[in-house]
């Protein structure tokens, strides 16, 4: 080759770098995501949405310079401890938590992995963390409760049924953060302002929740309330079924029980979770510490009613109610 066409050959491959560029393959990182829902749940695409709206809101796409690795565990505390130990193993840049059991198993299984958690009631509380301000060591991330949301809705329950006495709160142990303490005591403090007897009821699977919900409709002057965990996420539709069954009436967490016919709930918003957890995991992707960002407590908080239940158990919400809530369902 003449020497004159060899650098007219090196001109006009420098003339088109963004083309070369743009063929060139992108390196993309992998995100683990441990969810404590299964692979079916109708919960999934609500989630989902909400984490890829705020990977993509941050710069990341999936199947182009990020791919995320999902594991479905259900509500099983020993299949969410062998999918924490086979995420953990597969060395992901960085994993999303959703819920304290998953947390606590990934936090078995790596002290290294940048671990973002979602839907965690206290983790101070519970060792996740040393500090909210500055967590520490490989773990941070978004919490779904703040201490005075017991006694408020124990407020609601007896807006909706003022001659209520005694609620009763059912958790499974297992899966509940801290063991159900940590929400029992924020509903205890607040119930003996208004003179609420406070019965607490372990359920460990659907006979369980039968039984607990069962006793409750015999009884004149009692509600029921469902506190953040997983089991009862998991076993939402049972749950809801049964308190209409049994005229009980129940303040729930989360607003996709109201959705699938519950009473009321007052919580917070998952998805929106979701999103920010996404922004702390590209935060980490980026070379941030996850030990030097703070815990965040939840901004966004929702009161949803259903009129229909409402009726169908004879009841009548007050209209200072209808009128904070962010949704009524008709």
């Amino acid at each position: 080759m003449r020497r004159r066409e060899f650098i007219g050959l090196i001109g006009a491959a420098a003339g088109l770098p963004i083309a070369v560029r743009a063929q060139e393959p992108v390196q993309r990182r992998r995100l683990g995501v441990l969810m404590a829902i299964a692979e079916d749940d109708p919960l999934r695409q609500t989630f989902l949405a909400a984490l890829s709206d705020g990977l993509r809101r941050s710069g990341w796409f999936e199947g182009q310079n990020i791919e995320v690795d999902y594991r479905w565990a259900g509500a099983n505390p020993e299949r969410i401890k062998q999918m924490a130990k086979s995420l953990a193993a597969s060395a992901p840049a960085a994993i999303i938590a959703h819920t304290s059991p998953a947390t606590a198993a990934l936090m078995n299984e790596t002290k290294t992995i940048p671990i973002v958690f979602v839907t965690v009631t206290e983790p101070l509380a519970q060792g996740f963390v040393s500090s909210l301000a500055r967590p520490g060591g490989n773990v941070t991330g978004f919490t779904n409760f703040e201490f005075s949301m017991g006694g408020k809705w124990l407020e609601i329950l007896r807006e909706i049924l003022p001659e209520v006495k005694k609620a009763k709160v059912i958790f499974n142990p297992d899966t509940a953060p801290g063991g159900g303490d940590i929400f029992l005591q924020s509903i205890a403090a607040g119930a003996k302002s208004l003179a609420i007897e406070i019965a607490p009821a372990s359920v460990r699977n659907e006979r369980d929740i039968e039984a607990a919900i069962g006793a409750l409709g015999q009884s004149s002057g009692a509600g029921l309330i469902i506190p953040p965990d997983i089991f009862l996420v998991v076993n939402r539709t049972k749950i809801v079924e049964l308190a209409a069954h049994f005229r009980v009436p129940t303040i729930y967490q989360y607003d996709y029980f109201v959705r699938g016919g519950g009473l009321v709930s007052y919580g917070v918003d998952v998805p929106d979770l979701f999103r920010r957890a996404a922004l702390y995991a590209h935060r980490i992707l980026n070379g941030e510490s996850a030990g030097d960002l703070p815990v965040q407590a939840p901004t966004k908080f929702q009161l949803v009613v259903n009129l229909m239940t409402a009726k169908t158990l004879g009841l009548t919400f007050p209209p200072t109610l209808l009128a904070r809530a962010d949704e009524v369902i008709e």
